[in-house]
């Protein structure tokens, strides 16, 4: 696994051992980022969540490509320690918030993020469920994108958001999605 853009641009970073832990392939990051700087044009100064964060590749990128500040909520501990070894070696600590816990356990937010990236068990609908209360705790705005991950045959649908693309990358699906017209 290696930082596709950026200032880290082919930095390696160090995978969760095991199997409890699926990193986004490198392929699907690239496919990801590549709809995010589309629609975002550029990440600078961003607020970014990297929730289901294992390894910490998608936060890590964004970091890579100008985003100003990222929360990683990881619970597995071999993936939080691979995430804060990465954190370490590319000396992000100072744009880093690492947080040990469940993405269930988060707490009402101060502002909505600008970035929220999913990357949950696959076929588990904890993307949904955290999404769903995300949105009741002000994380989510009008102006806040959302990236989830799932397995290729899943279709999300969470009440209060609209998918506004959608991609298939080998086993995954990626899906960007917007808070609707009328909030939650």
């Amino acid at each position: 696994m290696r930082i596709i853009a950026g200032q880290w641009r082919g930095r390696k970073l160090q995978a969760p051992p095991g199997e409890t832990t699926r990193p986004t392939a490198d392929r699907t990051r690239e496919t990801l980022f590549s709809m995010l700087v589309s629609r975002l044009g550029s990440f600078e100064g961003l607020t970014v969540a990297d929730l289901f964060a294992g390894s910490g590749a998608l936060g890590l990128e964004a970091l890579s490509r100008g985003a100003a500040r990222c929360i990683f909520v990881e619970q597995d501990a071999p993936a939080i320690r691979a995430l804060r070894s990465n954190v370490a070696a590319l000396q992000a600590e100072a744009g880093c918030d690492v947080r040990a816990a469940s993405v269930l356990a988060l707490g009402p937010a101060p502002a909505p993020l600008d970035l929220i990236l999913l990357d949950p068990p696959y076929r588990s609908g904890a993307g949904e469920v955290a999404l769903d209360k995300l949105q009741r705790l002000g994380w989510i705005g009008p102006a806040t994108w959302i990236s989830l991950e799932t397995a290729v045959d899943e279709v999300p649908a969470i009440k209060g958001l609209e998918a506004v693309a959608d991609r298939k990358v080998g086993k995954a699906r990626l899906t960007l999605l917007r808070q609707t017209g009328d909030g939650v």
